[in-house]
C-alpha cells in the first residue's frame, strides 16, 4: 500500500516533511496547499504534486493522510476536520498552546476513530534511539538520572517569540517529550528557573531565552534539562542516561565526523547549525513510523496523550518560574 498524502503548510518545516514523504518509497505526495501560492508552488516544483486548497484536500479520494505544518493556532482545528474527514493526521507540535483545547481535540480524534502523530521528531533519531535500545535492554540497569542539553545556534526573531507560547511551550516541550522517553516514568513535580541573558528584547516580548529544569518521577529518578537560545558553537543536542549499571549517553554531532591534528593541537569540524540538518534522518524515521502504522493499523506514538503530557509539563515549568517553587502534576 502507498500511503498518498496532502501537505499543509509550505513553510520552513513543510518543506522538510515533503523531504521526507517524498523520499519513502511507501507514500506519495499527491498534494500541497498553503496560504502563500508561491511557497506551494516551490514544493510542487520540487516533488511533483499538485497545489490545491485545504477544502479540496480534505474532500479528496486521492488522500489518505495529512501533514500539518501550518501555525500553532490552526493545528486543533486541522486535527479535527480532517479526522472527521477520515484521513490519517501526522500534525507538528503542538497540537495547541491550551490544554483544555488539546484534551478537546484529543477527544473528537477518538469519537470518530481517528489516527493522529504528533512530531516529537527527536524520539526518531538514531543516536537516541540506540540509546533508548540500550536502556531497554537494561544495559546500564535502572535508569536514575536524565540529563539533557538542547541549545540552538541563536534566538528565532522577536515576532516569532510573541506567537510561540513561550520558550517552555515551544523549545523546551521536545526535552519533556524526550525525558518521558527516556525516564520510563512519568514525572510528577517540576521546578523551574528562567532569566533573560541572550535577548533582552525576547525579554520585552514577555518570555525567557535561558532556562533550567527538573523534573522528578513519583519513584525518585530525575531529568535535568539546559536550554538556551544561543550557542555560538552550533546546535548543541547532548543527552545523558546515568543508570544503576552504568551510563549511555548520546554526544553531539557534526556533518563530517573527522578530527584533525597537528602542531597547533586537536581539531574537529563545527557542530550541525541547526535542525534542519541535525535532525533530517529523525525526520524521516518518524514520517517512516507513522506510515506503518497507518498501512498496519497499529497504534500510533508520539500520540495526542503525548502531545499533552508534554504541554503539561511546559506549562507546570512556567508556573515554577512565575511562583518560584516546585509544581506537582495533576
Amino acid at each position: 500500500m502507498t500511503v498518498r498524502f496532502g501537505l499543509l503548510g509550505a513553510g520552513r518545516i513543510g518543506k522538510v516533511h515533503a523531504k521526507a514523504v517524498s523520499g519513502d518509497a511507501n507514500a506519495k505526495l499527491v498534494a500541497v496547499a498553503d496560504a502563500f501560492p508561491a511557497a506551494a508552488e516551490a514544493i510542487s516544483a520540487a516533488y511533483g504534486c499538485e497545489v490545491r486548497t485545504i477544502e479540496a484536500i480534505e474532500a479528496a479520494k486521492d488522500i489518505d493522510a495529512v501533514v500539518i505544518c501550518t501555525p500553532t493556532d490552526t493545528h486543533a482545528d486541522l486535527i479535527e476536520r480532517f479526522s472527521r474527514a477520515g484521513k490519517a493526521v501526522f500534525c507538528e507540535k503542538p497540537i495547541d498552546l491550551d490544554a483544555a483545547r488539546v484534551k478537546a481535540c484529543i477527544k473528537v480524534v477518538e469519537e470518530t476513530k481517528g489516527k493522529l502523530m504528533v512530531g516529537f521528531n527527536r524520539r526518531f533519531d538514531p543516536h537516541f534511539m540506540a540509546v533508548k535500545k540500550a536502556i531497554d535492554e537494561g544495559r546500564i540497569g535502572t535508569v536514575e538520572m536524565v540529563t539533557i542539553t538542547s541549545r540552538d545556534p541563536g534566538a528565532p526573531p522577536v515576532d516569532y517569540i510573541k506567537r510561540s507560547g513561550g520558550i517552555f511551550r515551544d523549545m523546551t516541550i521536545h526535552d519533556f517529550d524526550m525525558a518521558r522517553f527516556l525516564l520510563g516514568e512519568e514525572p510528577v513535580a517540576v521546578t523551574a528557573t528562567a532569566a533573560v541573558l541572550v535577548d533582552k528584547a525576547i525579554g520585552e516580548a514577555g518570555d525567557y531565552d535561558s532556562v533550567s529544569v527538573i523534573l522528578q518521577t513519583a519513584s525518585g529518578k530525575q531529568a535535568i534539562i539546559s536550554n538556551s537560545r544561543r550557542a555560538t558553537y552550533g546546535y548543541d543536542q547532548r543527552i545523558e542516561i546515568h543508570g544503576s549499571k552504568g551510563l549511555v549517553s548520546a554526544e553531539n554531532q557534526r556533518p563530517f565526523s573527522i578530527e584533525l591534528a597537528n602542531g597547533e593541537g586537536y581539531t574537529r569540524p563545527p557542530l550541525h547549525d541547526f535542525f534542519m540538518t541535525r535532525y533530517t534522518e529523525a525526520y524521516a524515521n518518524e514520517i517512516a513510523s507513522f506510515i506503518a502504522a497507518v498501512e498496519k493499523g497499529a497504534p500510533i506514538t508520539p500520540s495526542g496523550a503525548d502531545g499533552l503530557a508534554a504541554l503539561k509539563l511546559a506549562d507546570a515549568a512556567l508556573q515554577s518560574v512565575k511562583e518560584g517553587r516546585l509544581v506537582k502534576i495533576d
